[in-house]
């Protein structure tokens, strides 16, 4: 091992060693309104989010991505304000070193490998290339992609394309960490490697809001719950086991896998799953399933026995916002 290639390890060492220093603070909105024109974006929020994992929950258009775009400054409020650890969402210098977020979209600069692509913002970024280099290797080995790190991102697949987006979102060591549907493309072993991290990066005291439509993950991973709807937050709090109570609205997910047939015939074994049907290609499963919980740990047995690979797996729900109307009817009152 070089000298530079020591240095580079001992610097990375001392990083993945040390807890995340947070200051004891909360990300305030207060009185914050956002319009496109006289198009509402979200009106009269009033939250304060403390450290842990907060989940946003809504049908699509209900002001979840606007509220995540407020928190980093990437929207002004149009009345009221933000802030985050004390700092004002209108200087974003010194937001940088605080917020780490990761979209939906699945866009990369061509040409770069995964290691290139995660030192190449923290250059940016103004961090030095010793110090690039140890925050890069440490980014990527919390999300197991070490071995992929000298590969182009190109040839990565969708669930490894999104964990190198999340790397890149951890690697400047943020305090607060969004995340816009973090766990869609991710096979069930990824996803629940994902949701592990999720628990271990907020057990460090980070703030983490994650925005999902699964509503058994956010149930399973969320210390707190904001429900929000037509730009409005409607309710907020613990929600514990919210699909065990709804046994009136399955889940429907849908599952991208080369052997949707075979794994059909796995599926008509769990009694909870109601339905079951190809895709129109011949490359998917759609599943209705009134035990999410149950159907998981399915796939991960399906997948671990190396018969059937499973590309993806995503939600597919038509009747998100009947499942969304159920969680404000249960939960209305809010705090």
């Amino acid at each position: 091992m070089s000298d530079s290639e020591a240095k580079i390890k001992t610097e990375s060492d001392k990083i993945r060693n040390s807890k995340f220093e947070i200051r004891n603070s909360e990300i305030i909105f207060d009185d914050v309104s956002k319009f496109y024109g006289e198009i509402l974006g979200v009106n009269r929020v009033n939250l304060q989010i403390g450290p842990g994992i907060t989940s946003l929950v809504g049908p699509n258009g209900a002001g979840k991505s606007t509220l995540m775009n407020l928190m980093t400054g990437l929207l002004r409020p149009t009345r009221g304000s933000v802030s985050l650890l004390g700092i004002p969402t209108d200087k974003p210098e010194a937001l940088f070193r605080k917020v780490g977020y990761c979209t939906q979209f699945d866009s990369f600069p061509r040409g770069l490998t995964g290691r290139e692509f995660i030192k190449s913002f923290l250059l940016v970024h103004g961090f030095d290339s010793q110090k690039a280099d140890a925050l890069t290797v440490t980014a990527l080995e919390r999300l197991n992609l070490l071995d992929a790190a000298d590969r182009k991102v190109a040839a990565y697949s969708k669930g490894m394309r999104q964990r190198i987006r999340l790397a890149q979102a951890i690697a400047h060591q943020p305090a607060v960490l969004i995340l816009d549907e973090p766990l869609n493309g991710l096979d069930p072993m990824v996803r629940a490697e994902t949701i592990a991290l999720f628990r271990k990066l907020a057990a460090d005291g980070l703030h983490l809001i994650i925005s999902s439509h699964i509503l058994h993950e956010v149930d399973m991973m969320s210390d707190r719950v904001v429900l929000v709807n037509n730009g409005y937050v409607v309710a907020e709090g613990n929600i514990h086991g919210v699909r065990d109570e709804m046994e009136e609205q399955p889940m429907q997910i849908l599952i991208r896998c080369d052997k949707p047939a075979k794994l059909a015939a796995h599926v008509f074994d769990e009694d909870s799953v109601v339905e079951a049907r190809l895709h129109q290609d011949r490359l998917g499963l759609f599943v209705r399933t009134r035990d999410a919980d149950s159907f998981y740990l399915l796939l991960n047995r399906v997948v671990a026995e190396g018969e059937i690979n499973i590309e993806s797996i995503a939600p597919a729900d038509d009747d998100l916002n009947a499942v969304y109307g159920y969680l404000i009817g249960a939960e209305g009152g809010g705090s």
